[in-house]
This record gives C-alpha cells, sequence and structure tokens, in this order.
C-alpha cells in the first residue's frame, strides 16, 4: 500500500468497498517496461482497467493502446491518442465493429483463422494483420485457452490468404499467460514466430511485427522476477530468434502496468463457523466474485490481505463474499491465515487489485452496486 492511498483512505472514510489507484505507481510502470525494452513500443490492454485518468496518463507518457472493443477504441481516441496507436487485438469481432474501427482509423487487426480475414478484407480493406498463435501458458498463475489463436503450422496460411485479398500480412502474436512467472516464457514462442517469418519470406511475403502480448506480473503473494529481468530474458531471445534482422515489437502489458497500483478498501460483513468444533472460520466480505474479484476462480489469483489486526494471533479462516450465490467464496481450498481477532465491521485491505476488478464487476447482482472506483 502507497503512502497516497493510505492517506486517502485515512481521510476520505466510505461506507462500502472502493478500487483506490495510485497513478504514481502506473507511471513508474510505464517506465520500467519502456526503459526495459527500449526499442518496443507499450501498447497498454485496456482491458485492465479502462479508467480514463489512467489512459490519459499512459497516452501522456506515449503509450499506445491494445483494445478489445469498439467501446475501449473509443475510450483510447478520447485521450487524444491518434488511431496509429491502437491496435484491434480481439481476434472475435462482429463485421460493423471492424468497419467501425476501420473508421475511426485504426488499421491494425489481430486473427486467428481465415474468416475473421475475410472480415476485415471486406470493412477494412488494405489495413495490417497480425496472426495470433497458440501458446500453452506453462509458468501462468492464469493460463490462457485454446479460444484465441491457431496452431503455429496454420498461421502462414492465414497470413497468405490476407495478403492474397489486399491486406497487409504484418505479422504474428502471441500470449504466454497472465501472471506469467517465467522469463524464458516467451523463448519457445518466439523461436516459432521467427519460424513462420521465415515460412512466409519463402512464401515471398515478408513480415514486420511480433506482437509479444501481456503475461507480465503484479505483486501478488508469491515473489515474481522484476520487469528488467523478463526484459533481458525477452531482448536476449529475440537476438538467438531473429539474429540481427530484429523484427518490430509490441507488448501488451495490463496486469503489469496497472495490478500493483491498486488496493480495495472492504470491510468484514460476517465471521462465524460451521460446527461447533470446526476449526476454520468462515470470514464474509462486502466484495466477492462477483463486484470485483472474479480471478479468485479457482484461487488463481491469491491478492495480499491486510488488516487492522495484523498483530494479533493468526488463524486459517474461508473467505467469502456476500451474495446468495453459493459459488461466492473465494478461498476455500487452501484458507487464509487471517487474525483471530477479526470482527464484523473491521476493514480489510486487498492489495494488487488495479487489474481486473472494476471491470469485471456486475452491474447490480442481488442488488449491489458495481465495485466503487477512485484514482488519485
Amino acid at each position: 500500500m502507497t503512502d497516497r492511498i493510505r492517506d486517502f483512505l485515512r481521510a476520505n472514510p466510505a461506507d462500502g468497498p472502493r478500487l483506490v489507484v495510485d497513478l504514481d505507481v502506473v507511471e513508474r510502470n510505464y517506465h520500467a517496461f519502456a526503459h526495459a525494452l527500449p526499442d518496443t513500443r507499450v501498447f497498454y490492454a485496456v482491458k485492465a482497467n479502462p479508467a480514463p485518468e489512467i489512459l490519459n496518463l499512459l497516452a501522456g507518457l506515449g503509450s499506445s493502446f491494445d483494445c478489445a472493443s469498439v467501446v475501449e477504441i473509443e475510450q483510447a481516441l478520447a485521450t487524444g491518442a491518434g488511431a496509429d496507436r491502437v491496435s484491434f487485438g480481439n481476434t472475435i469481432k462482429k463485421e460493423r465493429d471492424i468497419a467501425r474501427a476501420f473508421d475511426y482509423g485504426v488499421r491494425l487487426f489481430a486473427v486467428d483463422c481465415e474468416a475473421e480475414v475475410e472480415k476485415i478484407a471486406r470493412a477494412a480493406p488494405g489495413s495490417r494483420v497480425f496472426c495470433r498463435i497458440l501458446c500453452d501458458g506453462a509458468g501462468a498463475d492464469w493460463p490462457l485457452s485454446k479460444k484465441f489463436g491457431c496452431a503455429p503450422e496454420m498461421a502462414p496460411q492465414v497470413l497468405e490468404h490476407a495478403q492474397r485479398l489486399g491486406l497487409v500480412a504484418h505479422g504474428v502474436s502471441f500470449h504466454v499467460g497472465s501472471q506469467q512467472g517465467n522469463v524464458q516464457a516467451w523463448d519457445s514462442a518466439l523461436a516459432i514466430a521467427a519460424d513462420i517469418f521465415r515460412e512466409m519470406a519463402e512464401r515471398g511475403i515478408v513480415l514486420s511485427m511480433v506482437n509479444m502480448g501481456g503475461g507480465f506480473p503484479a505483486k501478488y503473494l508469491r515473489a515474481m522476477p522484476g520487469v528488467p529481468a523478463y526484459g533481458d530474458a525477452i531482448f536476449e531471445s529475440l537476438r538467438q530468434h531473429f539474429g540481427n534482422q530484429l523484427p518490430e515489437t509490441i507488448i501488451e502489458p495490463g496486469r503489469g502496468m496497472v495490478g500493483d497500483a491498486g488496493m480495495i478498501e472492504a470491510e468484514v460483513v460476517l465471521v462465524s463457523k460451521k460446527a461447533a468444533n470446526d476449526e476454520i472460520r468462515w470470514v464474509y466480505l462486502d466484495i466477492g466474485k462477483f463486484h470485483g474479484l472474479a480471478e479468485t476462480m479457482d484461487e488463481a489469483i491469491r491478492y495480499p490481505i491486510r488488516t487492522e489486526r495484523d498483530g494479533d494471533a493468526r488463524a486459517p479462516c474461508v473467505l467469502a463474499g456476500p451474495t446468495c450465490d453459493s459459488v461466492d467464496v473465494l478461498y476455500e481450498k487452501t484458507p487464509y491465515d487471517l487474525p483471530v481477532s477479526l470482527s464484523i465491521g473491521d476493514k480489510v485491505l486487498i492489495e494488487a487489485c488495479g487489474a481486473y476488478t472494476t471491470t469485471y464487476s456486475t452491474i447490480g447482482f442481488n442488488g449491489f452496486p458495481p465495485l466503487a472506483s477512485v484514482v488519485i
């Protein structure tokens, strides 16, 4: 927790959970990425946290934007950033949304199959496309499924089809999985990308760009390498697989940009046991899976938690949310050690919540309002 967040919470008490984001941390993270990979363009993943204050700050620092929808494109353009700083990175797009993005001036689109290529050829003629390939995500706390990307051996066919339809076959993209703890995770993907570059050259098509995606971690409970370690490992892999002919590169940090910039202040609603001899307490908070903490699903993301009683004796407890849905349990398989003295009405601070919290919050499930957000 930063001093600025601590001071804000003390000076501004509130009823109900709220996310507080410190822009100074966001700025520091941006400079860390820009310094670690100085020849790589940063495309902030807007989906992580689209707060206007964050987008405006990043635009002013020179960031570009990875967008998953027309609304996100509009949010990025509202900062004053030009459309040349926007990538429509979702591989699943309605043709009318492609046309809308094209009207806004966007000329960079993600694809992973021929059908998507054909939509872009019709709705955004002459645009640049990059083909996303599948990546196993080993080493990530939140591995990605096969929903996005195609088998690497299919990518040349997709890109050649794009070139044939009048688009520009621009490059290859991949994602090594969210909250990736292995700095070497990009190596095998870059090796595959280099192979695709060579095969396309043999087909008479010169690719220009590798989109290395996101995956850069926030600071949760488990220790993670710093941004410089990722930068060094990625640059070494680029040199190894591409030699002196380095491609244009971009990264799409989201969680790594804003995750550790935010903290949620929540409140204990109830502390109880399920049986008289039960050693495990249930601690119910006024925030749960449906109001910003969706990434606790399968306990994939384990947030650091502080309380007002952290100096007291501790014991394991199950953490759950306030709704009438039985899946609204945050941590049960691996209970959290929290102070035995924790009581109804106590404040709980959930750290590293700047990413994927407000955007995962429901509009009004069970009548609870969306997660409030303050950017300082």
